[in-house]
Formats: structure tokens, sequence, C-alpha cells
């Protein structure tokens, strides 16, 4: 009874669900098939489709900015470690860092009373020197004729006399009146007088010396009286203090570093590939970190060799500073070799790159093909081609997703 009953149910459920799975069946088909006819108009619809329209520009050749890429970092165009050129303890120091001096200001002073001082003394032996020769003494004109001197007349008075008895006894000896003891007397009398006369001669050039000498010794002690002002050597700014009040310093010892920083120096590294095409004069660009801004600058020295580690040139540009400079920033610049050399360009809307790879997209027979190219050097409006492209070929701007074999229809060149 129950086996009978559970076969009578199993039919009911066959013959319920049977057709209902045929139904089913049959709709998944027809959906199939839909797909299919679906898929095979859309492929018909694409090369077949009306063309796109599109607008193009022909490559052409134009003069561009020819510029070698190059890192560095600005420098102070002077910088100066002033130091005491005389020894002594420091009276005052006037300046700080930051602070902006003029060339010739005074930036530190050592107390002077012991130079001045020396140089009382040293006045005191040119006044000397000076009225040993016979001069005022007070004066700058230390000529003197040193056979008018005092020492010299006397000498040469001495030795006149000296001869005018040498001479007499002489004439008095041929007549025989004077002996012999007498005219040796009388020689004798005259040579002492003669080397005499000489030595008067030598003492006043020697007095002579003397007087240069203590002139040089005044001009020595008013040297070091003047050093003990610090001067800024040009105009700056103070970079360093290392100097304060009281404090005693020996000869050399530093008291503030000062640097130009109204022009400064760009040091660039140029590759050896390069460095024959940068000269003397050319401007450079350069942007420095965190600053938008563009300066501009001009080469004014090279390097006359290559470093030997790196293989690279050493050159040096001016740039002018507007005050937001600073010696020490990073730059990168950009040297400009030519002003108008010749190079193949397109739009830059033309240029599609994806993945890393260029492109372009020209037109052959009605349909767009796409052309592999490199790019070199970009504007605000144009892209340098450097392969791929020859000038005057027909390039489609702002492309989109044009694809190679789309067919197209020029609207506007």
């Amino acid at each position: 009874m129950n086996s009978l009953n559970w076969i009578n149910q199993s039919d009911w459920r066959k013959a319920f669900f049977q057709p209902l799975f045929l139904v089913l069946l049959a709709g998944m088909l027809a959906g199939c098939g839909a797909a299919k006819n679906d898929a095979k108009g859309k492929g018909k619809e694409g090369p077949s489709g009306p063309p796109r329209p599109v607008q193009t520009s022909k490559a052409q050749m134009q003069g561009l900015e020819r510029t070698i890429a190059a890192v560095g970092a600005l420098a102070a165009y002077e910088q100066a470690t002033l130091g005491v050129k005389v020894s002594g303890r420091m009276q005052l120091v006037s300046v700080d860092i930051g602070s902006v001096v003029k060339k010739g200001q005074l930036i530190a002073q050592l107390e002077k009373r012991e130079y001045e001082v020396k140089l009382m003394q040293a006045e005191a032996l040119l006044a000397q020197a000076r009225a040993k020769l016979g001069l005022p003494l007070e004066g700058d004109d230390d000529q003197v004729d040193v056979s008018k001197t005092s020492l010299v007349r006397e000498a040469a008075a001495v030795l006149e006399e000296a001869k005018k008895n040498r001479e007499r006894v002489l004439k008095l000896s041929k007549e025989g009146v004077s002996s012999e003891s007498e005219v040796s007397t009388v020689e004798a009398a005259y040579e002492v007088a003669l080397n005499r006369q000489r030595d008067a001669l030598e003492e006043a050039r020697n007095r002579q010396a003397q007087l240069a000498q203590r002139r040089a010794e005044v001009a020595i002690a008013k040297q070091q009286l003047e050093e003990t002002a610090i001067k800024a050597p040009f105009d700056g700014i103070v970079q360093e203090r290392k100097a304060s009040q009281g404090e005693y310093l020996s000869v050399g010892s530093p008291v503030a570093t000062i640097v130009r920083s109204d022009i400064l120096r760009l040091r660039l590294e140029v590759p050896e590939r390069r460095a024959s095409l940068v000269k003397e004069g050319q401007p450079v660009r350069l942007t420095v970190t965190g600053d938008t801004n563009v300066y501009l600058g001009e080469i004014k020295r090279l390097s006359p060799m290559l470093n030997d580690l790196n293989r690279m040139l050493m050159v040096e540009a001016d740039v002018p500073n507007p005050g937001r400079l600073r010696p020490g920033f990073f730059a990168q610049a950009d040297i400009v070799v030519s002003l108008n050399e010749p190079a193949l360009t397109v739009p830059l809307d033309a240029l599609v790159t994806f993945a890393g790879v260029e492109k372009v997209l020209t037109i052959k027979d009605g349909k767009a093909v796409e052309r592999p190219v490199s790019s070199g050097r970009v504007g605000d409006k144009w892209v340098e081609i450097l392969s791929g492209l020859k000038p005057g070929e027909a390039v489609v701007r702002d492309p989109g997703n044009l694809r190679t074999g789309e067919p197209v229809v020029v609207k506007e060149s």
C-alpha cells in the first residue's frame, strides 16, 4: 500500500516538473540566440558604421631652443672670514648674524690705547732722527744733502785746514826751512783729517738711512692702529659672528663671516658628452626647491678640465638675486646652448601615452592608423617628435579612444 502510494507520487512529480523544465530550456535557448544575433549585429555595425569626424594638424619643422639639463647649488658670490691683524682685547662688536653691512662699515673694534702709545714713540724717534740731520722735528720731507750736514761740514773744514798746513810745510821744506819731522807731522795730520771727512760722510748717510727706518716705523705704527678696527671689505650680510666683547684675540683670530648675496654663483655639473656645447655667455634658467619661480642667469666661468672621478665639467653662472634666493639652495637648471634649432613638432593634444608607450594617429584610406613615436621637448601647446613621423604628415588631434581601422572623416584642419 505504501509502495504504491510512493510510485503514484513519483509519477505525479514527473508529470508536473517535466513540462516546466522544457519551458525553461526553451527560454534559455531563445536568449542565447538573441545574444548571438546582437553580437553579430554589433560586429557588423563597427566597421560599417558612420565615419567619425576628427580634426587634424600637420607635423611641421620649427626652430626650438636646445637646452642641457643640469643640477647644482647656489653659492655666495663672495665670502670672507674677517680676522684680527693685531692682537688685543675686543672692545666692541657692532654686528650679529643677519646684519646687512656696507663696504667700509665698522664690524668690530679692539682696544687701541696700546697702539696709540706705540705710534707716539715711533713719531718721537722719527723727530730725533730728523734733528740729527739738521731737519725740522716735524715734516714729511726727509730729503737732505749729506754734504751740507754739520757733521760733514765740520770734517770738511778740518780737512781743508790740514791740507793748507801740509802745502805750507812742503813749500818750506823745499826751501830748506822745515825739517823732515815737520813734514811727517803735517802729512799725518792731513791723512787723519781726510779719513775723518770720509767717516763723517758715512755717518751722515747712516743717519739718513736711520731716518728712513724711523719713517717706516711710524707707518707701521699707524697701520697697526688702523687695524684695531675691523671693517667690511664689501657689501654683504653677516653669516656668522665668532667673537664677543671683552674677549682677548691673538693675531688671525676670526671675528665674523660676511657673504655677498646680491649676486649668486650657480655651480653646475655638465656631462662629458655635452661639455663641448657649453660656452661663456649662454643663458641659464633655474628653479630651486620649494619655489615655483624661474630665475635667469648667465654662464660666466668654465673649469679648464673635467672631474677625474665622475667625468663632469664644472661651470659657474652668475644669477642676480631678487632677495628670495639664498646660498646653499639646491637648483635644477637648463643651459640654453641654441636658440633656433630645427625640430619636428606636433600639437600637444595629438600625442597619446599609455603604459609608457607613445603614439599618434594618422589617416590612411579614410581610416585611423596608429603610429608609435618617441617624444622630446615639450612646450605649452606642442611636443617634439624625435622618431616615427615625417614632416607634413597629418595627425589626429585629441583622438580620445580612436583605434586603428576605424573610419574617420576630417572636419577641419
